[in-house]
């Protein structure tokens, strides 16, 4: 199969994240009158503790870093300069832009911030077990990665299958068929048992299974098998691309890699089966220069499909 499109957003996912936001807020305190019993706000004690990890910047340079209105951020300079915190100077090249750095009481107020922000999350992890903080950490690392688009660029990598992916290629194809495609669990059920016949039968030297990885974890995966049908010919088999991953490439590298190995094996062509509807992985068969050769009408998984069979000569 190929690789389904992007989800739209719906209506109980929207209303999740804006739950877990007021309770995260609410668990470390944001909206109290003051951050970590200190007089400070959020905004103020955020321009506290980035000058405390800088020790010196430009007021332009916090703003940015901050993502704060550069009026907004003066304001807050300004009072905190009046309570003797912070001090500002020009610069030696540039006038204009004037450098921040804390005081002496500034760095003590950045202490306590800080010192109050460890024994606040130290708190909240104690009554944790080990395998729970483990997984709280996980969840953290994911949603990070999942949000900060500055990621989105960073390497993959691919490598063979190792115990518990062949389960796993199986799980996300029945997940992201149903939700992208509202496939039902006929459809898992044949990758189920697809897996389950190569897994068994799968001969190194000329049988291969990709899995695409980033962030060390899962992100793609396609196999390349004999065809048990024509001699000679190799089967591309369960492409798929998971969405936070789409866009990098990765589905065009996995086809590449298997074109590769078909050649080293001395198959004389690639041949696959996949659905008029999934577009995306068509025009990466197309571009690497798979060719359609026929196409039928099927009723399958709970819905009217277009097959297609689609060859690469090698």
């Amino acid at each position: 199969m190929g690789i389904p499109r992007s989800a739209t957003v719906d209506e109980p996912l929207v209303e999740d994240v804006r739950r877990f936001n007021r309770f995260y807020t609410k668990t470390i305190g944001v909206l109290e009158e003051g951050m970590l019993h200190t007089p400070f706000s959020l905004q103020e004690a955020r321009v506290i503790y980035e000058l405390g990890k800088l020790e010196r910047t430009t007021a332009g340079d916090l703003a940015s870093r901050l993502s704060l209105d550069a009026g907004y951020l003066s304001r807050i300079l300004a009072k905190i300069e009046a309570e003797g915190l912070v001090k500002r100077q020009p610069g030696e090249d540039d006038r204009r832009r004037s450098h921040v750095t804390l005081t002496a009481d500034g760095r003590k107020a950045f202490r306590k911030l800080d010192d109050g922000s460890r024994k606040q999350v130290g708190e909240l992890l104690a009554p944790l077990a080990p395998d729970e903080r483990a997984r709280l950490q996980a969840a953290m690392q994911g949603i990070e990665r999942l949000l900060d688009k500055s990621t989105d660029n960073e390497p993959f990598t691919l490598r063979g299958p190792r115990s518990g992916d062949y389960g796993w290629i199986v799980h996300r194809h029945g997940i992201l068929y149903n939700r992208e495609y509202g496939w039902d669990e006929t459809f898992e059920a044949l990758v189920a048992e697809i897996v389950a016949e190569i897994g068994r039968e799968l001969d190194p030297k000329r049988e291969r299974c990709w899995i695409a990885e980033r962030h060390g974890e899962f992100a793609g995966c396609v196999f390349l098998i004999r065809n048990r049908e024509q001699k000679n010919a190799a089967q591309l088999r369960l492409l798929l691309v998971e969405p936070g991953a789409r866009g990098l490439g990765i589905g065009r590298h996995l086809v590449s890699e298997c074109t590769a190995f078909a050649r080293q094996c001395g198959y004389r062509k690639i041949v696959l089966w996949t659905q008029s509807a999934l577009r995306s992985a068509r025009r990466i068969y197309q571009a690497e220069g798979y060719r359609l050769v026929s196409e039928e009408k099927h009723h399958s998984w709970g819905r009217d499909l277009t097959g297609q069979y689609w060859e690469l000569p090698l």
